[in-house]
């Protein structure tokens, strides 16, 4: 089974990590509120509502806001990293890697966009030590997708000049998804993201389609 395939594809289980149920509710409601005001114009009061509990009762959980959004973030860029790293150490070339890769990334971004608008939107908001430990996260996901396209340059693959930039290239295509990607829109998760790998493979200069696994 690829990556693309093995991506979790909505929002529901996205938190199932987030123990007790008290805890995951209130972080369910957080990125709510912080996808559609802002983390700046949300208050702990609009989390405890949307979460149907007393503003007391968030602090038992989250010492603050920014805790909150601390605990968002990191969790949705290990999931991030999680699935560019298994795209990159899978099976096939590096044609097969990069297109699995940007399925992937894609899939996560669009069946998950309410999360990803908070994972990919709000680092200014977090303080010095939490934003540096999700800078030193993404930074990570920048090497496995830089790794393939070494891998495809190396290999003869792809044609790419300038490695650092298609890189950002790639990872600034795939984020945008989650700020306009509408469920009720044309395509699926799946159908952007199969278009994205193509889209991508293009920018490359692939020499070839993706072999089939």
């Amino acid at each position: 089974m690829s990556a693309a395939e093995d991506t979790a594809g909505g929002e529901a289980e996205a938190w199932g990590e987030v123990t007790p149920d008290a805890a995951r509710r209130l972080l369910v409601a957080a990125v709510e509120a912080f996808a559609e005001r802002g983390y700046h114009a949300t208050t702990t009061r609009d989390i405890a509502g949307r979460a149907g509990m007393s503003p007391a009762a968030l602090y038992i959980h989250y010492k603050t806001k920014e805790e909150l959004l601390h605990r968002i973030s990191r969790i949705g860029h290990d999931k991030a990293l999680d699935i560019l790293r298994t795209a990159a150490r899978g099976e096939g070339d590096a044609t097969r890697r990069l297109a699995d890769a940007v399925s992937s990334f894609v899939r996560w971004h669009a069946g998950g966009r309410t999360t990803a608008r908070v994972v990919q939107y709000e680092l200014d908001s977090l303080g010095p030590d939490a934003r540096a430990e999700i800078l030193a996260l993404r930074r990570q996901v920048d090497a496995e997708v830089r790794g393939i396209v070494e891998d495809g340059v190396a290999s003869g693959e792809f044609d790419v000049p300038d490695v650092h930039g298609t890189t950002i290239a790639v990872l600034s295509l795939c984020i945008d998804v989650a700020r306009w990607f509408n469920v009720d829109g044309p395509q699926t998760p799946d159908e952007v993201g199969a278009l994205y790998a193509d889209l991508v493979l293009r920018m490359v200069g692939a020499k070839q389609s993706p072999a089939q696994t």
